[in-house]
């Protein structure tokens, strides 16, 4: 329970007092008890309104049909991956300042992997943490709406949850608290960055097995076969070797008891987000979020959607259903919102942390130009070529962050060679390959002098001076590297089906109803959460207000 303190509350009514003004917001106007703020992993818009007309009466129709919601909104940086995606969200800033250029990247220097959210000084608790867990946001370099709002009400608490480390670290910032689904229990846990134990909801919480319901439980689709028919069938061959077909098991038919190949499963189905969203309305309950003055923040980035899209494609029927089952989910909760928290009290705001490109073969069925590279031997390629221009092996030792290339600054040094030189040749080799639609070097990217050139801006925002690499390259439409994972699709890319991605807001108290038109960025999120707060932006947001039809 939250303890008194007169003097903050006297102190966030002045702030909000001196805001009021320099917000356009009547300083008489009460501030959201709590926003929910929902992510839906690996989202592209394109889905939400293919099936609109599928949807529940107050799902996400709440906010097509009675909330704001933004048709042209996009991720104004390149690289859309999900820590860039998530980290963008409440920080309003782009990779370039807040230093997650992806979910993985190369320290320039050493080679070392890097992991966005690793900390090895901070390990899950309870649960066993490797090396490259991510388990604090030690690397997010910029501060998030949260982080303002507990700045100036130490009241407010910030609380996110994801099925992913990154999809709950970064949005909760340096002051909220985190907890990420346990692949290997079927739990949330946070980690020793936040707090030495978990608090008694959450242990009240995994003391009822809550993942272990879905065990030998059919993922069974929700409509007739007959009104699929929008989508790829199951079973696809280039699903890979796990295929993927509706009904589906949970749990392996051999096994007699939850284990850890199961609770992993369940990510790549409705019921690791149907989990996501019970842990979100024990946190409520628990830490008795919306219930006073002091503005609270619940982030819930459902991952599932995510890891279906990877392994089956955005317009196959598994994701199809997939996204109809979570809008049914949706429904539940703000059924269960509108009683806990009250429909006058709480604002909710969806979006996506990337879109998602088609499987390849899929585009190749249209009739259109896509494919799969191999990044290793592009890589190959890209050596020989500079072997034969400046007379040394591998000066390329790696890609970082999917789409970089770095070189190797001790061996060009030792050898007096020309860095700026290796660079360019290196361009020159990644643009003779067919899948390479633009590369920009360092000096280019940190000088600007290519403003205007096909993707820079977007590439510009990605790169950052101290962690990038030194070649960075954009794939051509429907093209994808090949992945070890065997993905079906990924996304990544500053292309439409990576960037377009749902803004959508319900909140009658704050914000009308109504479709806008104009392109917005989702960098504009937290400005106008801020402002709607009452609260100053964070020092770094690069975005504006969203142009949200007036209360």
């Amino acid at each position: 329970m939250r303890s008194a303190r007169p003097i903050s509350v006297l102190f966030a009514a002045l702030v909000s007092l001196l805001l009021a003004g320099c917000t356009g917001m009547p300083a008489g106007q009460d501030r959201p008890r709590l926003v929910v703020f929902m992510v839906v992993d690996g989202l592209p818009q394109r889905q939400v309104l293919a099936y609109r007309d599928q949807l529940a009466p107050d799902g996400l129709a709440r906010f097509l049909d009675r909330g704001a919601w933004f048709a042209e909104a996009h991720y104004g940086h390149a690289v859309t991956a999900t820590a860039p995606g998530h980290a963008s969200m409440l920080t309003g800033a782009y990779p370039h300042r807040t230093g997650i250029i992806h979910n993985e990247w190369r320290d320039v220097n050493t080679g070392d992997p890097v992991y966005n959210t690793g900390d090895t000084a901070a390990s899950y608790i309870g649960h066993k943490t490797r090396p490259l867990d991510g388990t604090s946001p030690r690397n997010l370099k910029a501060e998030t709406v949260g982080d303002v709002l507990r700045r100036i009400e130490p009241r407010s608490r910030v609380i996110a949850i994801s099925g992913k480390d990154r999809g709950a670290i970064l949005p909760a910032g340096r002051s909220g608290v985190a907890y990420m689904y346990m692949g290997e229990s079927g739990q949330f846990a946070s980690s020793t960055h936040y707090m030495k134990e978990h608090p008694a909801w959450v242990t009240a919480f995994h003391a009822r097995k809550t993942a272990d319901r879905y065990f030998k439980t059919e993922w069974k689709p929700l409509l007739p076969e007959a009104a699929y028919a929008r989508s790829i069938p199951d079973n696809q061959p280039w699903f890979g070797p796990r295929g993927g077909k509706l009904p589906m098991m949970m749990g392996v038919a051999a096994d007699d008891a939850p284990g850890p190949a199961y609770y992993g499963a369940l990510l790549a189905s409705p019921f690791a987000d149907i989990l996501a969203l019970e842990f979100a309305r024990a946190a409520i309950a628990g830490e008795q979020l919306g219930r006073d003055d002091a503005p609270d923040i619940l982030v819930v980035s459902l991952s599932g959607h995510d890891y279906v899209n990877h392994r089956w494609s955005a317009e196959s029927r598994l994701s199809h259903d997939h996204l109809l089952q979570l809008d049914r989910q949706f429904e539940v909760f703000f059924r269960d919102l509108d009683t806990a928290v009250g429909r006058d009290n709480y604002l909710a705001l969806l979006t996506a942390d990337h879109g998602f490109m088609p499987a390849p073969e899929h585009s190749q069925a249209q009739g259109q130009a896509g494919g799969r590279l191999s990044s290793g031997q592009m890589l190959t390629r890209v050596n020989a070529d500079l072997q034969r221009a400046f007379g040394e092996a591998k000066l390329v030792p790696f890609i970082s962050a999917s789409t970089a290339l770095v070189l190797d600054r001790k061996l060009i040094a030792q050898k007096g060679l020309d860095f700026d030189a290796i660079a360019l040749a290196a361009r020159a080799s990644l643009l003779a390959e067919p899948a390479v639609a633009a590369a920009y070097t360092r000096r280019e990217l940190e000088s600007g002098s290519r403003a205007g050139a096909p993707f820079f801006e977007a590439m510009r925002r990605s790169w950052h001076q101290q962690i990038s690499g030194d070649v960075q390259f954009v794939y051509k439409p429907l093209w994808m590297a090949a992945s070890s994972s065997g993905y079906a699709a990924t996304h990544g890319s500053p292309h439409r089906y990576d960037t377009h991605v749902p803004i959508m807001l319900w909140g009658p108290k704050w914000v009308r109803a109504g479709r806008v038109d104009a392109r917005v960025e989702v960098a504009d999120i937290a400005p106008t959460l801020s402002r709607l707060l009452r609260v100053p932006a964070p020092a770094a947001s690069e975005g504006r207000p969203l142009p949200l039809p007036a209360p």
